[in-house]
């Protein structure tokens, strides 16, 4: 994706071309809202959106299918328009339909914290913050000086790790996020209900007793019962660092509120062209734009500098320990986290509302989200049981 130089309003749509992957022969499979239907499933062929759910109906039920890459080649179904009125729709406030909603259904929603080394520092900072902004640059300094800038050469589990281990505690600086850093179990938590997450171009939301907060770009793997990898997208892991800096007890608020998980625009899915190396050497960009200070800042998440490898956190997931029989999306961790000033120095960063989210990366594209307040967004009411309703008067 190729951005625009200059911040834009929180109305402004972007081009198409920058919002899809850069190969025309990617595998997509979405979700889109249709009023007289409700979700319906659908891929992408020649610039057209084709419905796919009658090989579904559910996304669950097509990630599970052998045949998978070939339903989405064939592309049999209504065609419900143009992919530019598509994306236009899921950018526009009012969201005409059709437009896009999050690409998984009922699939659990899983995500990794603490997989890379930067996004390390910067747990045990807000945990030894205490939910004080203002402190994190002070503590940012000493625990360098600690434990050194870059922990990324260490391998989760290994003999050295654990002798670092050993060295921080007689120093009083261990912490429990370098237990899920560099010990040998990696952090997996519980992000979203099914079908809470919203789709590209939709708000995301930020709980309202939140000052300090900041968007976590990822690769959201999506993971059938089999513990398959079938395909990956991209997901903006919402995060309040005061609430969990407080204490890591408090995660489930601080991750898992109204809005708080996007994924989209689409599922790219695995074949000959996109695999988990490809996953393995994406580069993640973020983007952030102010509506109302005309505040920039852009970053980049590297995932050849992950701490564990995208396997490995799948099969810490799922296995004779877990199963998800609807299979699951992961988010695999970001190492991005914006500490650039805006509200004053030494203050780091925090959303506004308004903000626009762009997270990009040219084998999946882009996702985009203003941001809002999770209590003034419109409240999730659209749950499994409403889904089967759909799905029974569509298919008696």
């Amino acid at each position: 994706m190729n951005p625009p130089t200059q911040p834009l309003s929180s109305t402004d749509a972007l081009p198409h071309h920058a919002l899809l992957p850069e190969p025309d022969n990617a595998l997509l499979v979405g979700r889109v809202w249709q009023d007289a239907t409700g979700p319906s499933l659908v891929t992408v062929k020649n610039g057209q959106v084709i419905d796919i759910t009658a090989f579904g109906p559910t996304m669950a039920d097509l990630l599970e299918r052998d045949d998978a890459q070939d339903v989405v080649r064939r592309a049999e179904g209504p065609t419900l328009g143009s992919i530019e009125t598509l994306l236009a729709n899921s950018q526009h406030p009012k969201h005409p339909a059709p437009y896009l909603l999050a690409p998984c259904d009922v699939q659990a929603v899983k995500a990794c914290g603490v997989t890379f080394a930067v996004s390390l520092l910067e747990r045990v900072i807000e945990e030894q913050a205490g939910g004080d902004s203002a402190r994190a640059a002070e503590l940012r300094d000493d625990l360098q000086a600690l434990i050194g800038k870059d922990l990324s050469k260490i391998k989760p589990g290994s003999d050295e790790a654990m002798s670092l281990k050993k060295a921080l505690q007689a120093r009083g600086g261990w912490s429990q996020y370098m237990e899920v850093g560099i010990g040998p179990d990696a952090e997996v938590f519980t992000k979203a209900q099914p079908l809470s997450s919203v789709g590209f171009g939709t708000p995301v939301g930020l709980h309202p007793s939140s000052q300090w907060n900041n968007p976590e770009p990822e690769i959201v793997l999506a993971v059938d019962s089999r513990g398959q990898v079938r395909g990956a997208t991209l997901g903006n892991d919402v995060n309040l660092r005061d609430v969990e800096g407080r204490s890591a007890l408090l995660l489930g608020k601080a991750k898992d509120n109204n809005a708080s998980c996007s994924m989209g625009p689409f599922i790219r899915l695995f074949d000959d062209h996109f695999d988990i190396d490809s996953v393995r050497s994406c580069q993640v960009s973020l983007r952030i734009e102010g509506e109302d200070d005309d505040f920039l800042l852009q970053g980049e998440s590297d995932m050849r500098e992950i701490s564990r490898d995208p396997l490995d956190l799948v099969n810490q997931t799922i296995g004779d320990h877990h199963q998800y029989p609807d299979g699951f999306m992961l988010f695999l961790g970001t190492m991005f986290s914006p500490i650039q000033d805006r509200d004053g120095e030494g203050q780091g960063f925090t959303h506004h509302l308004g903000d626009r989210v762009i997270i990009a990366t040219p084998a999946l594209g882009a996702l985009v989200n203003p941001v809002g307040r999770s209590d003034q967004l419109p409240p999730w009411t659209y749950g499994i049981r409403e889904l089967m309703r759909h799905l029974q008067r569509r298919f008696p």
